[in-house]
């Protein structure tokens, strides 16, 4: 399980080129009209409750003042994750059902939306909107760094995605790590054409992949693992590529390589413009991480603050 303590730096002790390359970004019908449901269909229908079994919950409903849901967990015919389930369908809370599971287990926002883990990234992400994603700031992606490999850098990234995307924004999730790149993995993308084919001016349409289920979240893979992977997000065009997604997205998060394997994280982190520093809880070291806040630190950089994962 995963914590997250969230601490702003000055707390520290340390101070069009998509469209020229084919990176078409899909559309998103955002005047579709949601209707209201009662929680007894959707459970009917979720849950392939038979006519029966919706008669005798009903009846349990009316004999013990209860609602649906209780009258249906106390009878045995569904479990509290398949309420809870219908309960986010009935508030448009896009989670994935208990059978339709299939993403990295990973994705505790999207598979487990009401464990303790959830609830820490959706408190990071309400710290997030208030520091980061507002009005009042100009407009900026996202980096999450961390000095070594295992700090939870994917996990975070992805789940802060997910949570941001929960909220109706059009969010965009990265895959920037083009050293081991995971974020495809995670969400069972293809991940023969990405990141890698846009800044090497190779790559084919439609790269950025909508995410089923959510439809505000949508991912972008690395694609072909690149033997030059500094090079390339040293490039002018991946600051370019930046500027271009953080204009057409609500929200763009970035994941990246450790710093352990080089300057990436530092430059993704300039091209983006924001960062979010992750430490592993009893693994981080105070020199390791003062030595990647400072390469950043005094820079036009913005360091939103630091997540210590703890597991």
């Amino acid at each position: 399980m995963a914590k997250f303590r969230d601490s702003a730096v000055e707390d520290l002790p340390f101070a069009s080129l998509s469209a020229a390359a084919g990176a078409e970004v899909p559309e998103v019908d955002v005047d579709e009209v949601v209707h209201d449901r009662a929680i007894g269909e959707l459970m009917r229908e979720s849950c392939q409750l038979p006519p029966e079994a919706v008669e005798r919950t009903l009846a349990y409903q009316r004999q013990h003042g209860v609602r649906f849901g209780e009258a249906a967990v106390a009878l045995g015919l569904v479990t509290r994750d398949d309420v809870l389930y219908a309960l986010s369908r009935q508030f448009h809370y896009p989670v994935a059902p208990q059978d339709e599971r299939r993403l990295g287990s990973e994705l505790v926002v999207l598979n487990e939306p009401f464990s303790p883990q959830s609830e820490s990234f959706r408190a990071l992400r309400s710290q997030l909107l208030m520091r980061l994603f507002n009005d009042a700031e100009p407009r900026r992606a996202l980096a999450v760094i961390s000095p070594d490999a295992g700090d939870g850098k994917t996990y975070t990234a992805a789940n802060v995605a997910v949570a941001l995307a929960q909220l109706g924004g059009r969010t965009l999730l990265i895959d920037a790590d083009l050293r081991g790149p995971r974020q495809h993995e995670l969400f069972k993308l293809e991940n023969r054409a990405g990141l890698s084919g846009i800044l090497s001016g190779r790559s084919d349409s439609h790269v950025i992949k909508q995410i089923p289920g959510v439809s505000s979240l949508f991912v972008l893979p690395v694609g072909a693992t690149p033997p030059n992977p500094l090079e390339l997000v040293e490039r002018p065009a991946f600051g370019l590529l930046m500027r271009e997604l953080t204009a057409k997205f609500d929200h763009v998060v970035v994941d990246t390589p450790a710093a352990v394997h080089g300057a990436d994280a530092s430059v993704i982190a300039g091209r983006c413009g924001a960062a979010l520093l992750i430490a592993r809880q009893h693994r981080a070291r105070v020199d390791d991480l003062s030595d990647l806040a400072g390469a950043i630190v005094g820079s036009a950089v913005r360091m939103v603050g630091i997540v210590v994962n703890e597991y």
